[in-house]
């Protein structure tokens, strides 16, 4: 998106809900849920092996948003994020680092972070599904 002219297309947001981040080095949040029921270390790992080029790690710009590179530098023109994660997720610290960084480069972001819940308690749990959609309808 941050790559390609659009017009007359313009993209007024962008959400992410309980966006997937990685990179190489283990965060806190990472290491304490790393037997996470929902979603472990390994499939993590798996998951990124699947997805990434051949021949790279989970410090690539397609992973790790934190890298330097071409990429970071455009992240400031995201206009608005709407970003929203759980307490219990492996990939909370990721997100909650994610939200600064874009603070930072002057991004308008809004924050929906709640301690209770982990990565994808909207499949399971009707209430915090209904939560998530009301902040996007919010948002929106």
């Amino acid at each position: 998106m941050l790559d390609h002219k659009l017009e007359p297309l313009i993209i007024a947001g962008i959400i992410l809900n309980q966006p997937f981040f990685g990179g190489k080095n283990r965060t806190r949040s990472e290491l304490k849920l790393a037997t996470d029921q929902y979603f472990p270390l390994p499939v993590q790992d798996l998951l990124w092996e699947l997805a990434l080029p051949l021949g790279t790690d989970r410090d690539h710009r397609f992973c790790n948003p934190f890298i330097d590179g071409p990429m970071k530098e455009k992240i400031k023109h995201l206009g608005r994020c709407l970003v929203i994660g759980f307490g219990g997720d492996p990939l909370i610290d990721r997100q909650q680092n994610f939200v600064q960084m874009l603070v930072q480069q002057g991004v308008l972001v809004e924050a929906r972070f709640d301690d209770v819940g982990f990565h994808g308690i909207h499949l399971i749990d009707t209430r915090r599904a209904s939560a998530i959609f009301n902040f996007i309808k919010e948002f929106v």
